[in-house]
This record gives structure tokens, C-alpha cells and sequence, in this order.
């Protein structure tokens, strides 16, 4: 593998980590599954398209981020006031989004914009290593660190603790007179602003946009989560935080190192899914395998 193919590998992760964030948000904070992500990830990334032929790449990330807002509003007021299981509002809501997708992008499968700006367009061309521009890098890493950091700082809130509330122990909190239902709302609000954030700067990286691009993204971020969160670990926000990005870039280097051992590209679903049935797997695994060494060293 080449250094030009691990950093594209480190910045696509960076990226997805912002998706797996969001992510954090819904399936570890509020212990709620959000299938919005796949359709609220080409929102971002829709509206960031449109926006950067427009030549304001950066209303298109503004766009983007209220898109994928909107849209967890929605799965929120779908499953708190309607009473819809959270799996079906988000499978709603991403249907829904199919149809508006399309219609933001002006009923075309794909958008190109190359030679237009983006929000990369300032830092391309300024920083090397070993002769490789790493100027898209820098931005994304300091995205990546001003949102940990503010995602950690909101959760030590008391918006924040009470969303982490909420997720424990949800009888609990009510009876706290907390409003558990505007609480949920939030947390999808967050996850899918974060997911079409995601989708917006990909659009601009990429310099394109295709409208099926969003399929597999729950898969990708919840592998992300726990591939973090077995190699890193997950005591403490912060350092959770850190394990869901870092997850994010493990997972884009192993998907560069088997392209680049010649997996085919049909089988990506497939090597992806087979990534978090493992990742998944090894915390399970590990104190039979520690049982079993402890046996045979015995003997």
C-alpha cells in the first residue's frame, strides 16, 4: 500500500467517523437503532452538490447539516408521538428521503461539479508529506477534533446528561420530571445532523454525488463503533469518542488493504458485514479463549 492510498484511506475514515459520531449519538447514547442514516447521509450530501455547482460550497455544507436535521426531527416525532418502533420510523423517514433526494438533485442518479471550490479548495496545495498533499487532511482532522470536543463538552451538559439519562434508564428519567419524548427527538436531531455533515463533505471530497451512495451506511458506522470500541476500549466519553474515530479509520485501511489484495468491488457489502459480525464476536469471544489458555497452560 502506498502512502498516498493510506492517507486517502485516513481521510475517507475521518470522514465516516463524523457519520459513526452521529451514530454514537443514537445506538450507544439512547440505546435506539436510526436506519434515517442511510437516507439523511445522501441529503448531505445532495444539497452540498447543488450548493458547490451554485459555487457556495460552504451553504452546501450548511444545507447539508439542516437536511439531515430535518430528517431526524421526523423519525423523532414518528417515534415518540406517533408511537412507531424505531426501526420502521427511520425505515419511513429514509423512504421518504429517496423521493426528496432525487428532487433536490434535480431528478438526476448523479451530480459533478470537479473544478469547482469546495471547502478544501483553501488547504489544497499548502501542506505536503513525502510529496503528498495532505492539505485535505489537515481540515478533516480538525473537524473531526472541534466536533469530539464539542460532542464531549454537550454530553457533560445538562441537556447533555439528560439525554445520557434517557438512554439508561428512561422510566427513571421521567419521573424526573424530564420530557423523555423531546429528549429522543433531540438525540435524532444530533445523529443525523452529524450523518448529513458526513454526507456533505464526502460530496465536496469526492467532488460528485450519487444518489445510491447512502446504502450500507449504518453497516459502516456501527462497524466503525465497535471495531473502536474493541481495539480502544469505551471507559470514559472522551476517550469512547476517540474509539468511535479511530474505529472509522481502522475500518477504511482494512477495506484499502483487501482492495488492494484484490477483493472485488461486489463483494464490499459483503467483507463489511463480515467486519462487524467479528468486531462484534470478539469481545464474546475473548474470555473463552483466555478460559482455553488458562487450561492448556495449566497442562
Amino acid at each position: 500500500m502506498t502512502l498516498s492510498t493510506l492517507l486517502g484511506s485516513i481521510e475517507l475514515g475521518l470522514i465516516f467517523a463524523i457519520l459513526s459520531l452521529g451514530l454514537f449519538i443514537t445506538f450507544r447514547i439512547l440505546d435506539l437503532p436510526d436506519l434515517t442514516v442511510d437516507g439523511s447521509f445522501v441529503t448531505g450530501l445532495a444539497y452540498s452538490a447543488v450548493w458547490s455547482v451554485a459555487k457556495n460550497p460552504l451553504m452546501g455544507i450548511i444545507m447539508g447539516v439542516l437536511g439531515g436535521m430535518l430528517a431526524g426531527i421526523v423519525t423523532g416525532i414518528l417515534n415518540t408521538k406517533l408511537k412507531i418502533h424505531a426501526i420502521l420510523a427511520g425505515i419511513l423517514t429514509m423512504t421518504g428521503l429517496y423521493s426528496i433526494n432525487l428532487f433536490v438533485m434535480g431528478d438526476k442518479p448523479s451530480v459533478f461539479f470537479y473544478g469547482e471550490k469546495t471547502i478544501f479548495t483553501p488547504f489544497e496545495g499548502k501542506f505536503f508529506l513525502a510529496g503528498v498533499d495532505i492539505g485535505k487532511l489537515i481540515l478533516l482532522l480538525i473537524i473531526v477534533a472541534v466536533l469530539v470536543t464539542v460532542l464531549k463538552l454537550f454530553l457533560m451538559t445538562q441537556i447533555g446528561l439528560s439525554l445520557r439519562a434517557t438512554g439508561d434508564n428512561e422510566a427513571m428519567v421521567r419521573s424526573s420530571s424530564i420530557n423523555t419524548d423531546a429528549m429522543k427527538v433531540l438525540g435524532f436531531a444530533l445523529c443525523n445532523i452529524l450523518v448529513g455533515l458526513s454526507g456533505a463533505i464526502y460530496a465536496q471530497y469526492n467532488m460528485t454525488a450519487t444518489h445510491g451512495v447512502g446504502t450500507g451506511m449504518l453497516v459502516l458506522g456501527l462497524a466503525s463503533i465497535i471495531i473502536g470500541e474493541t481495539v480502544i476500549g469505551k471507559r470514559g466519553m472522551l476517550r469512547h469518542l476517540i474509539a468511535v474515530v479511530t474505529g472509522a479509520i481502522i475500518y477504511r485501511i482494512m477495506l484499502a488493504i483487501a482492495f488492494s489484495l484484490g477483493l472485488p468491488a461486489i463483494y464490499l457489502k459483503l467483507f463489511s458485514a463480515v467486519i462487524v459480525v467479528l468486531a462484534i464476536s470478539i469481545p464474546l469471544i475473548k474470555p473463552t479463549l483466555l478460559r482455553w489458555r488458562k487450561i492448556h497452560a495449566g497442562n
